[in-house]
């Protein structure tokens, strides 16, 4: 009970707009649910919606739901689907992930930001947003302020470029799917904003997109492992020699990914009936539904200004970067 009068509030009101902006769409298909989901979330979490009772029940269904999302999309791919973006695909993660952390430290290291909340931005801009974020924080041995700075300059940055990449993609590739899923997966900096972006394309964007994402979130064991043999000092180079003891890991895969290949290799067995693989569909876009609506309630406008226009330029500079990276390395590997 206790957690049904936390949740429940800040839920309701995600399904709510969520239902609304389903209903919307339909006279204005051409937009989507989920743009006015988003849309819809980002007024009433910043006007009368403004409220501390919501907030426990907007990160439930932004966090949770998501990756219950992302699971039960296992159940409506096979191994064969999975395996479609290839060793190129693989490729195209391992050089973005790579590219966006040096360039991101590089632009970091210009706007005169330390060295530690400079690596806090490589990791939530190269990986998957707060949660990569959270993950290397201890590594670095980041304070709480860096932290939560970082998280909001990315989360921020993702949400303009969640709405931006689709208009982009459209433009460049005629949302083709492996290039937009590409684009839209290897660049978004968390996976609900991934997904947001994706569904604004169409549903095929949608499982490619998850894909290329989930690669991504693998990687953050590599991530994770590369911060450990840094020197944190200021002004010392990044891998020259330090005395302090390593920092300990802690990084693994997250259950939601293991869920996701596990049902997927079930599908793959064939042993599941089509209405399940169907129902699953369903479930998991009113899911996601939901979520964005979450994620809109989640941004707060204030937060922002707070932070500073330095900070600001910090993530729409690497935000840039991004997609200049990503389209080079795809009209590289995906011509």
């Amino acid at each position: 009970m206790e957690k049904i009068k936390a949740y429940g509030p800040g839920f309701i009101v995600c399904l709510i707009i969520g239902l609304i902006a389903q209903q919307i769409a339909k006279l204005v298909p051409s937009i989507g649910a989920a743009l006015f989901a988003i849309g819809m979330g980002m007024l009433a979490g910043n006007t009368f919606l403004n409220k501390e009772i919501f907030n426990m029940g907007t990160k439930f269904s932004e966090s949770r739901l998501l990756e219950y999302s992302i699971v039960l999309t296992g159940l409506t791919l096979q191994l064969t689907d999975i395996m479609g973006i290839g060793v190129q695909g693989v490729g195209f993660i391992a050089l973005q992930m790579t590219c966006t952390v040096m360039t991101c430290y590089f632009i970091g290291k210009k706007l005169g930001f330390a060295k530690k909340f400079s690596l806090l931005m490589c990791a939530g801009n190269a990986v998957c947003g707060s949660s990569a974020i959270g993950t290397v924080a201890p590594i670095v041995e980041a304070d709480s302020k860096d932290k939560g700075i970082s998280i909001t300059i990315v989360n921020v940055t993702g949400t303009v470029l969640m709405v931006v990449l689709p208009l982009l993609t459209g433009w460049l590739y005629h949302h083709e799917t492996l290039k937009t899923s590409a684009m839209i997966g290897g660049t978004l900096q968390s996976i609900g904003q991934v997904i947001a972006s994706a569904v604004m394309v169409n549903g095929e964007v949608v499982e490619f997109a998850t894909i290329f994402k989930i690669v991504r979130i693998i990687f953050i064991v590599f991530i994770a492992l590369f911060y450990s043999k840094m020197n944190l000092g200021e002004g010392e180079p990044l891998f020259s020699k330090h005395t302090k003891t390593a920092a300990k890991v802690k990084a693994g895969i997250p259950w939601f990914v293991v869920g996701f290949f596990v049902l997927s290799l079930l599908n793959s067995t064939g042993l599941i009936p089509h209405v399940v693989s169907v129902m699953a569909k369903s479930i998991s876009s009113q899911f996601e539904i939901i979520a964005l609506a979450a994620i809109g309630m989640r941004v707060k406008f204030k937060d922002l200004v707070k932070e500073g226009p330095k900070a600001i330029l910090y993530g729409g500079l690497t935000g840039t970067a991004q997609i200049i990276l990503a389209i080079i390395f795809i009209s590289i590997l995906f011509a």
